[in-house]
């Protein structure tokens, strides 16, 4: 595995640090605080190319591979959790999932706008009782002639409440349970299809989560993606990109908490010298860099697997269960360094405590990544 970085990577890395450091991280405070889409930022995020970074140049994408794409959402990560995971649902969910299994008139119509930032995507799996089990999706598509009418709901969905195209998973066929699993390109402007409740969550307080309802919705079979059945598949595949997006992203929320924590330690004084000095903080921040360089380099080894176009089911959940864990455990002591201050919003680690949680949620819980790997070490 070759750990040097190539020049476009580090010039990928340069471009979205000065952007993240210039545009995201004055704002991140405030649409925590206040629970609001910072959109004038994705117009510059589309403008910079980040919308669509990992989508081939033939579509009007940036053509990068996973290391530059893990290394963009760790640095925005770093100053904001918010706008780092919804660039990776807009590539590694959206654009992925229709540039891998769509066809080229879905591509023509659905992926280049998406790629170029013009439109804005979800992916829409869970919900109120199917969660980690997708099995039991109640949501349901009959075919009817040349259309599908689907009839159900959906909880939980990133950007869902103002997204203009929606990768849904429907039931095609009950019986056949997961098997009988369907994706589908669905439009906003698409009657019967409405946005729900949004929710008010802990943290990732500047994205948008919502309920998305589905009423006598006719879907065109042209807008099926892949065939009927093959949503399960295409579930399990975008999963593996999208836990390895999430474990970047959780890097960077624990790098961002640790550099915090680093700099606090060196100007706060207590018995007369700063708290750098105590071996208590020393050790906690020793043990902060190990983690966080080890949850680095698991999902760099997942993306390069990603890359190679190896199976990489196993290293991505890994990278995922480990950075996120890491991510929790390492904000939790950067809290513990700052003290009592450390638990007032005005400082950037009791947002990071809070944003770190969910890593361990989305894209798979602990224990379902667990499931994933012990599968894998014992065929």
């Amino acid at each position: 595995m070759d750990l040097q970085l190539t020049e476009e990577q580090e010039m990928i890395r340069k471009m979205v640090r000065d952007f993240a450091q210039k545009e995201v991280a004055p704002i991140a405070a405030e649409i925590d605080d206040k629970g609001v889409v910072p959109f004038e930022n994705i117009k510059k995020m589309a403008h910079l190319g980040l919308l669509g970074l990992t989508v081939s140049e033939q579509y009007d994408g940036g053509g990068a591979d996973a290391i530059s794409y893990v290394i963009a959402i760790e640095e925005l990560a770093k100053v904001c959790a918010s706008t780092a995971i919804f660039v990776a649902v807009q590539n590694s969910l959206v654009c992925a999932g229709i540039e891998k299994f769509g066809t080229e008139e879905q591509k023509e119509q659905y992926l280049k706008p998406l790629a170029r930032g013009e439109k804005i995507g979800a992916f829409a799996l869970t919900e109120p009782g199917a969660g980690c089990d997708v099995s039991v999706l109640q949501t349901a598509a009959v075919r009817d002639g040349d259309v599908y009418v689907i009839n159900g709901s959906k909880r939980f969905i990133t950007n869902g409440g103002f997204a203009d195209i929606v990768i849904l998973f429907a039931q095609t066929d009950k019986a056949q349970r997961h098997r009988g699993i369907t994706a589908f390109i669905v439009e906003k402007g698409f009657e019967g299809f409405a946005v729900g409740e949004e929710e008010n969550k802990m943290g990732i307080r500047g994205t948008n989560t919502s309920e998305l309802i589905f009423d006598d919705v006719r879907v065109p079979v042209a807008n099926r993606l892949s065939e009927e059945g093959q949503g399960f598949k295409i579930t399990m595949t975008m999963l593996d990109a999208g836990r390895v997006g999430v474990a970047a992203q959780a890097v960077g929320i624990a790098q961002g908490a640790y550099e915090a924590a680093l700099q606090y330690s060196k100007e706060r004084v207590q018995f007369g010298k700063p708290i750098c000095q105590f071996q208590a903080i020393q050790w906690m921040l020793a043990d902060m860099a190990t983690r966080i360089e080890a949850a680095r380099l698991l999902t760099y080894k997942a993306a390069l697997q990603k890359e190679t176009g190896e199976r990489f089911s196993k290293e991505a959940a890994m990278a995922k269960l480990f950075a996120s864990e890491t991510a929790v455990w390492v904000t939790n002591r950067a809290v513990q360094v700052h003290g009592g201050y450390g638990y007032m919003k005005e400082y950037s680690v009791e947002r990071n405590y809070r944003d770190a949680k969910i890593t361990e949620i989305y894209e798979g819980t602990s224990e379902v990544q667990r499931m994933v790997i012990a599968r894998s070490i014992l065929r």
